[in-house]
């Protein structure tokens, strides 16, 4: 730290009790100066020599015939009053960092001009902050924090412009002409320590990082820190990233608990307005801070209930970088009063926000559309963006899956938003919906179905296809769609045809209306048999008939689309066959059992049903057995 010292006589400055200060010297005092609650017996004339103020005052009092003034109102009360008054004595006093500011305000009010003598207090002050405080990094620094006390003098004085001035331009400077002391407490790398042992023992100059200044500014308050960066940022020396490092190193140290997602105390007042300065002062270059921290910046403002601009803007900007995010940054929990864990809404308006960018993304600023060689170019690469975004949405699907009072609607609105993304995989859709299904056993066969819906079953791998045929959870429409390009996928790798998986025939999409009888029941349990559950039985049913199906097409080999087509086909109607016959004929099984242990009074209503359950089952059973 810089200091100078004024003056060579000794301090002979004495005190009586707590509030009597006096000159102990040969000579009587003949003037009392009271500054506040502290009485000064001084003498007239080293204090008038060099005070214009003072003399004014002593003016007043002799008209008076009065030997005492009153000051009340000096800058930094009796403390930078005594300095000022060893200073017209001549004796030693120490100026630095912490007491410059408050004795050139005092100066200012005691009027210590040149014009009244030559090298008066003033005059010093100002050589040693220009020579001295203004070119040390630290010293600027701790001057603009004692300047706040000292509004607005201060700023009239210029001390809080030349203050921001010296700091920026020490920010903005080349690292390479870094040579003053700075605190960095992140773990260096060897290289940047000069200790690399390829040196073979020559000690490399130290390397400066970019973001060397950031961790020392953390100690202004949040209005002087705003002037700091605003100030930098208008050199437009440093980069955005550089920036948002500055951003995310201040909350971090001055919101405990930011990183966790919980702000553990102080004043909310003070916090909203703290992180509404942070927001203003974001970067406007994209990517200049990084998705998760504009997350967190998200969470703590609805936490600390900021106001709804700084939160579109917080949610304008991860809009645009949410393909960088991970899953478990938006798990942003719900306000209290809420059922649900997780507040969803919020994770919508954000994927929402994405489309709305990519679709904004896709038309040239002028008003024309883009060619479609421009958008093929790598000036465009929003495919890659949504491949990315429907991956997150699946993990953030699967962690929100594990909430007991997530409604299916919440879940299908989201997984829906991202539907028509390019998806090279479903596997993370299966897993969140396999732990929806698991989580909520108790949903409806409807719902059930529209959210088994959302899966596309040509894209699960190998392993998923395996644990979808085994999952009990999934309704048998599904489990068929699985078994179906599964078995596909398999003939097809073993003839080596080298074709693509044909899209899934419409009577296992969506089933033929009266394929089992023209009578609105019949349809009606049709599809209630599709959107039913399997058990473990019909599983191992299913697969035994496709492997079997699978080995006739080898034997028989592949003599082109036509053949393939009708093998599909009788994939199709053997499938159908096979699970509608069992589950037909075990409902026959059960009333037949009913029938004999029931009164008469049932056995009116058993044949009838018993006969249209045998004409629904027997075309299923003869095309089994004929097949086969």
């Amino acid at each position: 730290m810089k200091f100078m010292k004024l003056g060579s006589k000794l301090d002979s400055f004495q005190t009586d009790g707590d509030n009597i200060r006096y000159v102990a010297t040969e000579l009587a005092t003949d003037i009392a100066v009271n500054v506040g609650d502290v009485k000064f017996y001084l003498h007239k004339f080293p204090l008038l020599s060099k005070s214009a103020c003072l003399q004014k005052l002593v003016a007043t009092t002799n008209e008076e015939n009065n030997d005492e003034i009153h000051i009340r109102d000096i800058p930094g009360g009796p403390a930078t009053f005594e300095i000022c008054a060893k200073f017209c004595y001549g004796m030693t006093v120490t100026l630095n960092a912490y007491n410059v500011v408050a004795t050139r305000c005092a100066a200012e009010y005691l009027e210590m001009y040149e014009t009244v003598e030559k090298g008066n207090l003033i005059y010093k002050i100002e050589v040693f902050l220009n020579s001295s405080i203004f070119r040390s990094w630290k010293d600027s620094i701790i001057v603009l924090q004692t300047a706040v006390s000292f509004y607005p003098l201060c700023e009239e004085l210029k001390v809080v412009g030349h203050c921001l001035d010296s700091i920026a331009s020490k920010a903005c400077i080349d690292t390479s002409k870094v040579v003053w002391s700075y605190t960095y407490n992140r773990k260096k790398l060897p290289s940047e320590n000069g200790e690399n042992p390829n040196w073979n023992g020559m000690r490399r100059p130290q390397l400066v990082p970019r973001d060397w200044w950031v961790e020392d500014l953390c100690e202004l308050e949040i209005d002087l820190y705003k002037r700091v960066i605003t100030t930098i940022k208008t050199r437009g020396q440093v980069s955005g990233e550089v920036i948002g490092e500055a951003l995310k190193a201040y909350v971090m140290r001055r919101l405990p608990g930011f990183c966790k997602g919980v702000i553990q105390c102080g004043d909310g007042v003070k916090n909203r307005s703290l992180l509404e300065t942070i927001v203003w002062l974001l970067p406007a270059e994209k990517g200049s801070v990084n998705c998760s921290f504009l997350i967190k910046l998200l969470k703590a403002a609805f936490l600390l209930e900021c106001g709804e601009m700084g939160r579109r803007e917080l949610m304008r900007r991860i809009g645009g970088q949410l393909e960088e995010a991970i899953a478990t940054d938006l798990l942003i929990r719900a306000p209290p009063g809420e059922n649900m864990m997780f507040d969803v809404g919020i994770v919508k308006d954000l994927v929402e926000e994405f489309l709305l960018q990519e679709k904004s993304g896709s038309f040239d600023s002028s008003g024309g559309t883009i060619k479609l060689e421009e958008i093929k170019g790598p000036k465009f690469a929003s495919e890659g963006s949504k491949a990315i975004v429907a991956k997150l949405v699946d993990g953030y699907l699967a962690e929100i899956a594990r909430d007991p009072n997530l409604p299916v609607l919440k879940f299908v609105e989201i997984a829906e938003m991202v539907s028509g993304f390019p998806r090279v995989s479903h596997d993370g859709l299966y897993r969140a919906i396999d732990m929806y299904l698991k989580e909520h056993p108790g949903i409806s066969k409807s719902e059930r179905k529209r959210i088994c819906k959302l899966l596309d079953c040509k894209k699960l791998s190998v392993e998923a296809c395996t644990h979808a045929v085994q999952n009990e959870r999934l309704p048998l429409r599904t489990v068929v769609q699985v078994l179906f390009f599964e078995q596909l996928r398999s003939g097809t790798s073993t003839t080596g045809s080298g074709t693509t998986t044909p899209e899934l025939p419409r009577s296992i999409r969506v089933p033929l209306r009266g394929s089992h009888g023209s009578s609105r029941s019949a349809t009606t349990n049709t599809e209630e048999e599709w959107d039913s559950v399997p058990n473990a039985e019909e599983l191992k049913a299913l697969k035994s008939e496709l492997a079997t199906l699978r080995l006739g097409r080898d034997r028989n080999g592949t003599d082109g689309v036509a053949k393939t087509g009708n093998a599909d086909k009788v994939a199709v109607n053997k499938m159908k066959g096979l699970l509608m016959s069992r589950r037909i004929f075990s409902k026959l099984w059960s009333n037949i059992e009913r029938n004999g242990e029931n009164s008469s009074s049932d056995a009116s209503e058993s044949p009838g049903s018993t006969n249209a359950e045998e004409t629904k089952s027997t075309p299923s059973r003869s095309r089994r057995h004929s097949v086969s």
